[in-house]
């Protein structure tokens, strides 16, 4: 590696570390906003998001890139399909977090890795190698418990491990840089947004100023740690890449343990193990080579 690539890396590196410290941060943030229905968090979350990549297309001159795609009809279809998923992502996350819920959303985002495995396999004719059959098999067995022992599905971890899984493999398929694709899914969530603050009894200032304040965060909350994984996604390997998103999850659950009161209970912490071993049995296996994607006949 020359003195440029190794630049790169490391710059690929932090940025991607900073994204991941920031989502795992996140629910502090959140946690600031007790009070605020979940739906209000996110219709604002929504409309500064739009504020800030506005103000950063400007900055970066991007604007022909934006009315490119935006004369893309098939694009535009991607990026209103993976604007609905991420904002289920979001909603329930939301949710989740300011119900008392993070121990649920750690878990959906170690599930999120193996769910995008399954997906290769299923949806774009990725090959598996025994030892990734056995890491999916092991989170199988982790949802299994949870559902055997609460008598009903894990359905925040599920929404949350396939909404993003969704919308990654979307956006593995949109040929568009990362902040226009931000740009044009909140644009398109944006109306419905704002029709949503409007009815509300607080409508746009209602809220006090520190509490305006705080939504209004939530457009660099969400903005900037997308545009450092956009930055690192470019300079670094997946296998660097998959190593890192499991700080994000090991974050949320050490701070909902000691922190927010929560108890991993026996069927969570078996749930745990089991999607633990999955993941290590998983980066075990990116040791041999990747196989193939199938070929089409």
């Amino acid at each position: 590696m020359n003195a440029t690539s190794a630049s790169e890396a490391r710059l690929g590196f932090f940025a991607g570390m900073g994204a991941y410290l920031i989502w795992g941060v996140l629910p502090f943030y959140l946690r600031l906003l007790q009070g605020v229905p979940a739906a209000d968090v996110l219709a604002h979350r929504i409309l500064w998001t739009v504020l800030v990549v506005v103000l950063l297309i400007s900055g970066l001159k991007g604007w022909e890139r934006v009315r490119a795609a935006l004369r893309q009809p098939r694009l535009l279809l991607m990026l209103l399909a993976s604007a609905v998923c991420i904002t289920i992502n979001w909603g329930v996350y939301t949710w989740a977090i300011l119900a008392g819920h993070a121990i649920d959303t750690s878990l959906g985002y170690f599930i999120n890795p193996l769910v995008s495995v399954l997906f290769g396999v299923v949806l774009l004719g990725e090959r598996l190698g025994r030892l990734q059959w056995v890491s999916v098999g092991l989170a199988a067995l982790g949802v299994a418990v949870l559902t055997i022992e609460r008598g009903s599905l894990p359905l925040v971890s599920l929404a949350l491990a396939l909404s993003f899984g969704v919308y990654g493999l979307i956006r593995k398929q949109a040929a568009v840089d990362t902040a226009t694709g931000l740009f044009v899914e909140t644009l398109l969530l944006a109306p419905m947004a704002a029709l949503w603050v409007a009815q509300t009894p607080q409508g746009f200032a209602g809220w006090p100023p520190a509490t305006t304040m705080t939504l209004a965060l939530g457009g660099l909350a969400t903005a900037v740690p997308l545009l450092l994984f956009g930055f690192a996604a470019r300079r670094l390997p997946l296998s660097t890449l998959g190593l890192m998103q499991y700080v994000a999850p090991t974050m949320v659950l050490i701070e909902a343990v000691l922190l927010f009161g929560e108890v991993l209970d026996p069927a969570r912490l078996a749930a745990f193990c089991c999607i633990w071993a999955g993941l290590a049995v998983y980066t075990f296996s990116l040791r041999r080579p990747v196989a193939q994607p199938a070929q089409p006949r």
